[in-house]
């Protein structure tokens, strides 16, 4: 994905006091090594934030979701009365992580309804992926009755277990 400015994301090591991340840019990972996992990874963690009646006034939700890696955005689909769905109404900001841990990359984000054109190139991308039928819900989801997100990152971390030290990268994309 490029930024606004036509670019590739700018890479920097996260900012952790403590952890002794080396200095300057050597040893960044490649943004295409990011989107690589996260086109192939299989389930994803969202997290949004829903109201309730702590002293804060929010708690995070979490849940795994199937989506794609798709023009520079996470895409998914949920039902309309889920708590994500409704999160996301409320507070568009959210966290999507892959699944693997090992080589994890956590992307911070806004979560936008999907355009038609934007869903009629996930359904068959996501049918073969999943090896699921959508016909009985396409209709729901093109006509816009049922919502499709798109998650535009803000900030990406990539975190290489194996090299979390000289690795660890943090993509910013505003």
């Amino acid at each position: 994905m490029k930024t606004s400015s036509g670019k590739n994301p700018n890479p920097s090591r996260p900012h952790a006091p403590g952890y002794g991340f080396p200095k300057g840019k050597k040893g960044l990972l490649r943004w295409s090594w990011a989107e690589q996992r996260l086109k192939k990874s299989h389930n994803y963690w969202i997290t949004t934030i829903k109201r309730d009646g702590s002293p804060h006034g929010v708690s995070p939700h979490t849940m795994v979701v199937w989506g794609l890696w798709q023009d520079g955005r996470f895409l998914f689909s949920t039902g309309s009365t889920s708590r994500k769905a409704r999160n996301l109404a409320v507070n568009p900001n959210c966290i999507v992580c892959t699944e693997d841990a090992h080589e994890a990359v956590i992307v911070e984000g806004i979560a936008e309804i999907a355009d038609v054109a934007a869903r009629r190139k996930m359904i068959p991308v996501y049918e073969k992926k999943y090896d699921w039928d959508l016909s009985k819900m396409k209709d729901d989801m093109l006509s816009m009755k049922e919502p499709v997100f798109a998650v535009r990152p803000r900030v990406v971390f990539g975190l290489w277990e194996k090299h979390f030290q000289n690795k660890s990268t943090r993509w910013q994309f505003e």
